[in-house]
C-alpha cells in the first residue's frame, strides 16, 4: 500500500508510450518553464529556512534563558500555527492584506503596502508563519540541553555575548538547526495549500501546484506530473537520508554531574519589555492575523460593507448547519470519513509498531522505515502513486473513484503518526513486565489484552486523535481522490473561496478548527482524567 504506488511512480515517469524511455523525466525538466518551476522550489524552500530562523532562534532563545520560560502555556500555543491547515491560514492572510482587505478598513493609511505584500516575500513569511514552531521546539530543546554553565564560564572570562553566541552556543546548536532546516526545507518544497492559495494569486509556481495543474486539468498529462512527482521524491528522500546521517554524525552529549539549569546572564528585567513585545508581534502575526481574517469573514452580512456592527451576521453559520445542505453533508463527510481511516489507521499502526518493536533486525528497521515513508514523500506524490495503482487496468479491486479510496488514501498518509505514538509508547514499557505474565501463566493473548494494550493505549488515542485532525482537513488527496459531486470540508473551502463565496468557505473553516479542537480538549481531559485516577 504505501511502497508499490510509489514504485508506480518512478515506473511510470520512464515507461511512455508503450516504451522505456530513461531519459524522460530529464527531457521534462529540459523544458525551460519547468525548469524554471524546479528552481523556484528550491528558491522558495531556501527562502523560507531564513524566515523560519529569523522567527524561531530568537524566540527559543528567550523563552529558554529569560523570564518567560516560565510561561510554559506558550509552547501549547505556539503551536496553533503549525496546526492550523496551511490553505486556512494562507486564506487568512489574503483576506487581511488584499485591497480594501482587514488591513486597510482598520488602518486607511497602511493600504499602500498591500502590492508589496503580494509578492514571493509574502509567500515566504507565511509559509515561515507557519512552519516556525517546528523548527522553535527542536532548538528550544538543544538549548535546554545545553544549559546555561557554558556560556556563563565564557562570561566569566570575559567574552562579550555574540562571541559567546558564535564560539559556545551555535556550534552546539548546529545539529539540532541543521535537521530542523533540512526538515522545513522538505516542508517546503512539498506544501500544497499556500501555493494553490497565494502563489496561484501572485503567479508563482511551485513543483506540486504544476502536479496538481497535470492530472487535474485538461489535456492531462501524466507523463510529466509523474516526471515531476518522481524528480520531487527524489528530492525528498535524499534530504531526508541527508538528515539521518547528520543526526547520527554529528549529534553531542554533555557530561556533568550537577544537572542541566538555565543561564542568570539573561534574566535582568530591563530586557523583559522587549521580550515580551517580540512574542506579542509573533504571535499577533502567526494567529491573531489570520483567524481575526477568518471569523470577520464568516461573520459579515456583505463584504462590499466591511468591518462594522451593523454588518454582523451568524446567517452563514445557520446556512451551514442545516441538516441536509451542501455544506453540511460536506462537514458530515469529513468526519465519517476520518473517523473511518483513523480507526483503521490506529488498529494497522498499532500492528506495526508491535512487529517492529524497538528495532533490533534489519527487517525490523526496513519496515520501520516503510511505515514513515508517507511521512517523508510530498502528500501529491504519494497520492499521484495511489492515482497510477489503483486506476491500473490489472488491478482487480474496483476501489478507484470510491468512498473506499478516499479512505484508503487518508491511512497511507497519516498511518506513520500512529505509528510513532504507539511506538513511544511501547518502547516505555520494560520487557519485564511481559515476562512476569509468562511466568505466572499468561497465554500470549492474556499478555497482551491485560499487560500491554492498556500501557499503550494512551499512544493509540495520540495517535488515533492527531490522525482524525489532520484528516479531517485535508486538501490535496481530497482534491484529486474524492468521487464526482463529492465534497468535504477542505475541498468545499476551497470551491467557496475560489468562487468568491468567502463567507460561506471561512463559516466552515470555522466550524472544522472549532470542531476538531473541542475533541482534542475532550481527550486530553480523559487522558487526564485516567492520569489522575491511575
Amino acid at each position: 500500500m504505501i511502497v508499490v504506488p510509489l514504485i508506480e511512480i518512478f515506473i511510470q515517469s520512464v515507461y511512455r508510450d508503450g516504451e522505456l524511455q530513461l531519459a524522460a523525466p530529464f527531457r521534462t525538466l529540459a523544458d525551460a518553464e519547468l525548469f524554471k518551476v524546479l528552481l523556484g522550489s528550491i528558491w522558495l524552500g531556501i527562502c523560507v529556512i531564513a524566515g523560519t530562523t529569523v522567527l524561531a532562534l530568537p524566540l527559543a532563545w528567550v523563552m529558554v534563558n529569560t523570564r518567560l520560560a516560565r510561561w510554559r502555556w506558550l509552547d501549547i500555543v505556539f503551536l496553533i500555527p503549525f496546526m492550523t491547515p496551511p490553505y486556512i491560514g494562507s486564506m487568512g492572510w489574503i483576506l487581511f492584506m488584499q485591497k480594501n482587505g482587514y488591513l486597510e478598513q482598520l488602518v486607511p493609511g497602511l493600504g499602500s503596502i498591500t502590492p508589496a505584500f503580494f509578492t514571493f516575500g509574502g509567500m515566504v513569511m507565511i509559509m515561515s508563519l507557519h512552519l516556525f514552531p517546528f523548527l522553535y521546539l527542536l532548538l528550544r530543546g538543544a538549548l535546554e540541553r545545553i544549559g546555561g554553565s557554558l556560556e556563563e564560564a565564557g562570561a566569566v572570562l570575559g567574552a562579550p555575548f555574540m562571541y559567546r553566541f558564535r564560539r559556545i552556543i551555535a556550534p552546539l546548536l548546529l545539529s539540532a538547526y541543521g535537521m530542523g532546516a533540512m526538515l522545513i526545507f522538505v516542508k517546503t518544497i512539498a506544501e500544497f495549500g499556500t501555493p494553490v492559495t497565494f502563489g496561484k494569486r501572485i503567479g508563482y509556481e511551485v513543483m506540486t501546484s504544476e502536479i496538481h495543474k497535470y492530472i487535474s486539468s485538461w489535456p492531462i498529462d501524466f507523463g510529466k506530473a509523474t516526471s515531476l512527482a518522481s524528480v520531487l521524491l527524489t528530492a525528498c528522500l535524499l534530504i531526508w537520508y541527508a538528515q539521518s546521517v547528520l543526526s547520527r554524525r554529528f549529534t553531542y552529549s554533555l557530561v556533568g554531574g550537577k544537572g542541566i539549569r538555565r543561564s542568570s546572564l539573561h534574566s535582568q528585567g530591563r530586557w523583559t519589555w522587549i521580550y515580551v513585545i517580540f512574542v506579542a508581534l509573533l504571535l499577533l502575526l502567526s494567529i491573531g492575523v489570520p483567524y481575526f481574517s477568518i471569523i470577520a469573514a464568516s461573520t459579515m452580512k456583505l463584504r462590499g460593507v466591511g468591518l462594522a456592527w451593523n454588518n454582523f451576521t451568524l446567517d452563514y453559520y445557520k446556512e451551514l448547519l442545516t441538516w441536509g445542505s451542501t455544506s453540511m453533508r460536506a462537514l458530515m463527510n469529513s468526519v465519517l470519513l476520518s473517523l473511518a481511516a483513523s480507526t483503521i489507521a490506529v488498529i494497522l499502526g498499532t500492528w506495526f509498531a508491535i512487529v517492529i518493536g524497538r528495532s533490533r533486525t534489519r527487517i525490523e528497521r526496513t519496515t520501520d522505515l516503510f511505515s514513515l515513508l508517507p511521512n517523508t514523500v510530498p502528500g501529491i506524490v504519494m497520492v499521484v502513486g495511489l492515482i497510477l495503482l489503483w486506476n491500473s487496468p490489472w488491478m482487480p479491486i474496483p476501489l478507484y473513484n470510491t468512498y473506499g479510496m478516499v479512505i484508503l488514501t487518508y491511512v497511507i498518509l497519516f498511518l506513520p503518526y500512529t505509528v510513532q505514538y504507539v511506538k513511544s509508547a511501547y518502547g516505555q514499557i520494560d520487557p519485564s513486565l511481559f515476562q512476569a505474565g509468562q511466568v505466572f501463566g499468561g497465554k500470549p493473548q492474556y499478555v497482551f489484552r491485560r499487560v500491554l494494550l492498556p500501557l499503550i493505549v494512551p499512544g493509540m488515542l495520540a495517535g488515533w486523535m492527531m490522525t482524525f485532525t489532520i484528516a479531517s482537513r485535508e486538501l490535496v488527496g481530497s482534491l484529486l481522490i474524492l468521487p464526482p459531486s463529492v465534497q468535504t470540508s477542505a475541498t468545499y473551502i476551497f470551491a467557496q473561496f475560489e468562487q468568491g463565496q468567502v463567507s460561506l468557505g471561512m463559516a466552515m473553516a470555522v466550524v472544522s478548527v472549532g470542531l476538531t479542537t473541542v475533541m482534542l480538549v475532550i481527550i486530553e481531559s480523559l487522558g487526564s482524567k485516567r492520569k489522575w485516577n491511575a
